[in-house]
């Protein structure tokens, strides 16, 4: 077992130290680590997105990235968007097109759904679909989260 190391992470706003191994990926450091439980161990390969999270704004699979490359970089999870005006909008929107329902995905799409926002606040379908891409859903067929992501975008941009 290697040896842990402290690390300072900026999660969700606040400084946070944490001690996990060097090789630690930033999905075993959130969820073992420090209780963050919203990035879901799917296929823990970078194939499913279900341990998205952002970086600096950009949407990442915590799965792949190593928790010593994250220090000084900005990490937000689903915990962290509890007062954010688009993911709440998201949200209510995922819930009434039925786009929520085992609810495993529903994390790791809503994170690179709002990464699309923040870049693109009028995406067309396509744009949706292409953002979604590395997101996997077993539920859903991904129609009803792409009409939640597109009819979110068209009440924010009112």
């Amino acid at each position: 077992m290697a040896k842990k190391a402290l690390f300072t992470l900026s999660l969700n706003g606040d400084q946070t130290d944490v001690a996990a191994a060097p090789d630690a990926t930033l999905l075993e450091t959130l969820r073992d680590g420090l209780g963050v439980l919203s990035p879901k161990r799917g296929c823990n390969q970078g194939v499913c997105g279900a341990c998205t999270v952002l970086i600096d704004g950009v949407p990442v699979r915590s799965c792949l990235t190593l928790t010593a490359r994250c220090e000084g970089h900005e990490i937000s999870t689903m915990e962290g968007m509890n007062t954010d005006p688009v993911m709440e909008v998201l949200q209510r929107h995922m819930v009434a097109s039925g786009g929520v329902q085992c609810g495993f995905c529903t994390s790791g799409m809503l994170m690179s759904a709002r990464n699309l926002l923040a870049e693109t606040p009028r995406p067309d379908r396509e744009a949706v679909k292409s953002a979604l891409s590395g997101n996997l859903c077993r539920c859903t067929g991904y129609r009803t989260i792409v009409d939640a992501i597109c009819t979110a975008a068209e009440e924010l941009a009112q």
